[in-house]
């Protein structure tokens, strides 16, 4: 992942830990998919619980990388709705560095 914003010089990672948040979203978004996955397979399956369960973990795997950086995304977007950082451009320093 980008550490600047390549168009508007936006920094991605505030402080250290900064997408901690986007874990809980990407652990919500995981859930969410894991068990829609699973309803389809109840629905057009006649297997059991448990292996329901693991086909629809082991059918998940794939979507985990995609999931984890759209989580980032919106993140990101939260956060900049919640407390907005203006972006500097790469070119100059930050107003008040010397």
């Amino acid at each position: 992942m980008w550490h600047q914003c390549p168009a508007c010089g936006l920094k991605f990672e505030r402080e250290a830990g900064y997408f901690l948040g986007a874990m809980y979203i990407s652990y919500g978004l995981g859930l969410i998919a894991i068990v829609g996955i699973g309803l389809m397979l109840w629905g057009f399956t006649d297997w059991t619980l448990p292996r329901i369960t693991f086909w629809a973990i082991l059918l998940f795997l794939p979507l985990a990388p995609t999931i984890t950086l759209f989580s980032r995304v919106l993140w990101i977007y939260l956060d900049q709705a919640i407390d907005p950082e203006l972006p500097t451009p790469q070119n100059q320093p930050p107003r008040g560095s010397n």
